[in-house]
């Protein structure tokens, strides 16, 4: 070999071994976010679920130096928001506000959902949750749980339940309630909350199982009575209102939950910054103020109790509805 070839090869091949790693190796990771991240909530403005999303939307923002645009996608107990986080790329630029009606009830209820949470979703973090709270009209004569379930069980028809639509936390939670108190009861289902909590006042239903978010100002307000709460611990919102564990129902723990998803395939590590910010922000008290006054729990779990409280509450949930015989199509 020639001394000239020698050289050439000899300054080619550092060269090339320098390049070899980067021909190798995947594109750097791009930034995250790239422009406005929309979070999808299944429920009305002014609701509970929109105060979670827009105070969440408010301070991650903050931290994500990106607006996040809360997307109110209305309609079927909050599958018609999941289902299009389903559907949405996984870059983390489309997120989920679920709970646990369409996450972990609906697909034990319905035979045609469109999604599978376990597998169509990259679970981020639990935001809050909530007790629910067994009410019934002002008017109505029980003054405690003993004597509503007393008049229920003598009564010759069925207990209506107002619910804010089949298959939700408060059509189940009335029905597991119906089982452990050994009532009959008729559920009756609404288009929105504000059309059962008006029959809850006007006395054209009897009774229906609503958050603590919900049910404290109308409480306050005399609009409605509380007889009960489902938590382990009295509602900070209604601490005149005894737990059911109290009142020798410790079966009736049931709750709401609201966590933060985004589309499965979303990369590891924008969802373990979603994670860190998201919960950071809800510690922020100005979030924790705005929150508690709803009558949320500020939670801001990691990505694995998240996991864990979906396949816990999947089998808890689909026992219950199982058990009701209950489908919808």
């Amino acid at each position: 070999m020639s001394v000239t070839l020698r050289r050439l090869l000899g300054g080619l091949i550092p060269a090339v071994s320098l390049c070899l790693p980067l021909l190798g190796s995947p594109a750097a990771a791009e930034p995250y976010p790239q422009g406005p991240v929309r979070l999808n909530v299944g429920f009305p403005p002014g609701t509970g679920p929109d105060i979670v999303a827009r105070t969440l939307a408010q301070h991650l923002g903050a931290r994500l130096g990106e607006s996040i645009v809360v997307e109110n996608k209305v309609g079927a107990g909050g599958q018609i928001a999941a289902q299009s986080v389903a559907r949405a790329t996984p870059d983390g630029q489309t997120l989920l506000l679920g709970e646990v009606g369409s996450i972990s009830i609906a697909p034990a209820t319905y035979n045609n959902l469109n999604y599978e949470p376990a597998r169509d979703f990259a679970p981020i973090s639990e935001v809050v949750r909530a007790d629910f709270v067994l009410v019934v009209p002002t008017a109505a004569p029980h003054a405690d749980l003993a004597a509503f379930v007393s008049a229920g069980k003598a009564a010759r028809d069925r207990v209506n339940f107002a619910t804010f639509g089949a298959g939700t936390p408060g059509h189940f939670g009335a029905e597991l309630f119906a089982r452990e108190a050994g009532l009959q009861i008729e559920p009756v289902h609404y288009r929105s909350t504000g059309d059962a909590i008006s029959a809850l006042a006007s006395n054209s239903v009897q009774a229906a199982f609503v958050t603590t978010a919900l049910a404290a100002p109308q409480v306050q307000g005399g609009k409605l009575r509380a007889l009960a709460t489902t938590g382990a611990r009295r509602s900070p919102a209604l601490p005149d209102v005894p737990t059911f564990a109290e009142r020798g129902m410790p079966a009736i723990d049931f709750g709401a939950w609201f966590a933060l998803f985004a589309p499965a395939g979303t990369p590891d590590a924008v969802l373990d910054r979603l994670q860190a910010d998201s919960a950071a922000a809800l510690r922020e008290p100005a979030a924790a103020r705005t929150l508690g006054d709803a009558g949320f729990v500020v939670v801001g779990g990691d990505r694995a109790a998240m996991r864990q409280l979906m396949e816990q509450e999947s089998k808890r949930w689909t026992d219950v509805v199982r058990a009701t015989g209950f489908k919808a199509n």
